[in-house]
């Protein structure tokens, strides 16, 4: 029986793979740039009302308008973008009355969050936090806002992961951005900045002693503050307006 030949050469790629790699190439783009665009609204270099052109986000990410426009939907869903029938994006407002449903939603869940880290935590995970305690205060010294915020964002994110919880770390990351982006705007007034060390100092030493209820009634009432922070600061330049 004749053998049935193959084409010499190097054997084709199969469409399917093909098309499987330019679709993850297409989702790590606008996930790429959801990330770059978010960290511009958060640190505030794009501030609260700013318009965003496509065409000129295009060219300063260096995407096509396709990947942009499904990272602007992301930044939509995480509330960090409104999109206007009609007209540009622009960079959502923080409002007063979605300031306190959104802190109380992350109060809640991360003192439920530190309850549970307190009688879970790892010996290095302890170890961590008290790493990153000191460096946290140590940026907070130099007066270094970004390096500090970044410390802060990665202790918080510590503990909810520490509480091993499945759902309630998914609630906790969909209202991340939002959060980040609020915790940003109240460390502009320099006298919570202060208090939010020495809170986080009191939340260190509750993990450390494992005392669960006092954990997350520090964490919970940390939060709360933030908060109330961010409300004044909005309400200032209402009353300078007026």
């Amino acid at each position: 029986m004749d053998q049935v030949r193959r084409p010499r050469g190097r054997p084709r790629k199969p469409v399917l793979i093909e098309a499987a790699s330019g679709l993850a190439q297409r989702v790590g783009l606008h996930v790429q740039a959801a990330q770059r665009l978010r960290d511009l609204i958060v640190a505030g270099t794009l501030p609260a009302g700013a318009a965003l052109v496509e065409t000129d986000l295009s060219a300063a990410l260096g995407i096509s308008r396709t990947p942009l426009r499904e990272a602007l939907k992301l930044l939509a869903v995480e509330g960090l973008i409104e999109l206007r029938p009609n007209r540009s994006p622009r960079v959502a407002e923080l409002r007063p009355a979605e300031v306190t449903e959104l802190f109380e939603a992350v109060a809640g869940i991360e003192r439920l969050a530190a309850e549970l880290a307190a009688l879970r935590l790892l010996p290095a995970e302890l170890d961590r936090l008290r790493g990153l305690q000191a460096a946290m205060e140590g940026h907070h010294r130099a007066q270094e806002l970004a390096p500090y915020f970044a410390i802060n964002h990665q202790i918080h994110a510590l503990i909810v992961a520490a509480a091993r919880n499945g759902p309630l770390r998914e609630a906790h990351e969909a209202l991340h951005a939002r959060a980040e982006l609020a915790r940003r705007r109240a460390l502009d007034d320099r006298t919570r900045w202060d208090e939010s060390v020495a809170e986080h100092r009191a939340i260190l030493a509750a993990l450390e002693a494992r005392d669960a209820p006092r954990a997350g009634a520090l964490l919970g009432a940390h939060v709360a503050h933030t908060g109330t922070a961010l409300l004044a600061g909005l309400a200032r330049p209402a009353a300078s307006a007026a």
